[in-house]
């Protein structure tokens, strides 16, 4: 059974990650932060008494469950919107793109804090970050989900076959194509591999 503290610190670790990876799903920051919270509200009023080993896999189903939620309520509120539009004569205008901003951009990294690096190195990771999270949002899904929980979220080929309900080679043929996608897009830009 997980003890409060270790849920809180679980939680805490998760955080950022989850809501990066939401993002990269939603591609809506707002609707990011309120999966992650909702998600982690889940978990700890129904999976808070597990043991702490079975705590990631049980978070990252219910993050993905509580994303394609609101995949399901974004397409049925589309809908309506959309019959709704077309019955009065109104637009379908999706609003400004150019609003977006990425909270993350601001967090520094430890190690950037500890200023033992150079510039050029510092600038050159944030390059390397930059291109790798544009990259990764272009990604098809299914890569996109197996890909960063494989390296993202460290988890085994089995366990990610299990949460995505896939088998392993489908697991490994996802990844495969993704890394295989991401170094062709940073060699393009000039990054040696």
């Amino acid at each position: 059974m997980a003890s409060e503290k270790e849920l809180s610190d679980f939680l805490k670790e998760v955080e950022a990650k989850s809501f990066k990876r939401t993002v990269f799903a939603t591609r809506d920051e707002e609707a990011a932060l309120d999966i992650v919270q909702e998600s982690m509200m889940k978990l700890a009023e129904k999976y808070g008494q597990q043991d702490i080993s079975e705590i990631p896999l049980i978070f990252t189903r219910i993050l993905q469950n509580t994303t394609l939620d609101w995949f399901r309520r974004q397409k049925t509120q589309n809908t309506w919107v959309s019959l709704f539009s077309a019955l009065k004569g109104g637009n379908k205008d999706g609003g400004d793109e150019s609003d977006y901003s990425d909270p993350l951009e601001f967090i520094e990294s430890k190690e950037e804090n500890l200023g033992f690096e150079d510039g050029s190195t510092i600038m050159e990771r944030k390059q390397l970050i930059e291109i790798m999270e544009t990259e990764i949002s272009k990604l098809p899904s299914r890569q996109r989900e197996a890909f960063l929980m494989r390296y993202w979220d460290d988890l085994g080929i089995s366990e990610t076959a299990k949460l995505m309900a896939c088998s392993e080679g489908s697991v490994k043929t996802h990844c495969s194509r993704a890394a295989a996608t991401l170094a062709k897009a940073l060699k393009k830009q000039g990054f040696k591999l």
